[in-house]
């Protein structure tokens, strides 16, 4: 097999047959490629997995994986990447919103003999169309993942990926349960070219991104590769020990010169409860961290398919 597509899907039931007419036509410009497309139903409640039988039963090329319930897309990008056996492996959405018409192009930069790219990857050169607010905070968030991790993520940049076989073999060496693919793929190195596009709106269909989900994401991609959060309640104790040291010697002063007691437990309140506030975010910080090691300890299955037309 030249080329594997792998598209994870969550109650896409009406982009499903748009997005696989866009990408044949757009693999038809791929002259003599043998390929195949993984298509993983991520536990749907919709008819997103009939959708995509009914597309295997006419064309042998697509294959399914019915998981037993939602485990979430990085579990369904991990099992597409396990039983795909390209040559080259392709990682996109089924909404359209990562434009087939790019694959074409990807192909050639990866089989070109003077290339020395092993990912072809993409971002969004604008994010025209997008929620103000969800633009802000994912600016936001890759200021401040480059900030403090040592990986450094593209501003903008999509799942949406071709990569080599030797690139998804190193990926899949990466076992752990609470993934974060655009990370991972960073994180094991290799040479990438992206290339850019105008943000793409939906085909159809309503996504299943909430903005809380999202920042829960961004979430999981700053404790997976950094630490520093750690460092929080240490700095955060260094800085109140001299304000307090501060705070002592501004009273002893005042007292000696002035013969005045302090007053104001308003203050005082405030002070205990800003403190306090931060005791317990350094605790929460350091309990996420906990938790994510508790569920790493319980060595579970990322994916449990419950049917597929893939044999092992």
């Amino acid at each position: 097999m030249d080329l594997s597509i792998v598209v994870p899907c969550y109650n896409e039931e009406e982009s499903i047959n748009i997005f696989h007419d866009e990408l044949t036509n757009s693999l038809k410009e791929i002259k003599g490629i043998s390929y195949e497309t993984i298509f993983i139903d991520d536990g749907s409640k919709d008819e997103t997995l009939k959708k995509i039988k009914a597309l295997s039963e006419k064309d042998s090329s697509i294959k399914y994986i019915s998981f037993s319930r939602n485990f979430g897309k990085e579990s369904a990008l991990y099992a597409g990447l396990t039983k795909s056996c390209g040559e080259y492996v392709a990682i996109m959405d089924v909404d359209l919103q990562d434009p087939p018409k790019l694959l074409p192009e990807m192909m050639q930069i990866l089989t070109s003999s003077d290339s020395d790219y092993d990912i072809v990857s993409t971002r969004r050169s604008t994010r025209k169309g997008e929620p103000i607010i969800r633009s802000f905070f994912a600016k936001l968030f890759y200021k401040l993942i480059n900030k403090i991790s040592p990986l450094q993520l593209v501003d903008g940049a999509r799942d949406y990926s071709m990569m080599t076989r030797q690139v998804v073999d190193s990926l899949l060496t990466l076992t752990e349960y609470n993934r974060f693919s655009k990370g991972l793929i960073r994180w094991i190195g290799f040479n990438t070219k992206y290339l850019e596009y105008e943000n793409i709106e939906r085909t159809a269909g309503n996504t299943s991104w909430s903005f809380w989900s999202l920042f829960k994401y961004s979430i999981e991609g700053i404790v997976a590769f950094t630490t520093a959060p750690l460092s929080v309640s240490t700095y955060f104790g260094f800085l109140m020990a001299i304000l307090s040291f501060i705070f002592i010697l501004v009273i002893i002063i005042r007292y000696v010169i002035f013969s005045d007691p302090v007053q104001g437990w308003a203050s005082t309140i405030c002070i205990i409860s800003f403190i306090g506030g931060i005791q317990l975010f350094s605790i929460g910080v350091l309990g996420k961290y906990l938790e994510k090691t508790y569920i790493e300890t319980k060595n579970r299955p990322i994916f449990i398919i419950k049917e597929s037309n893939l044999n092992d």
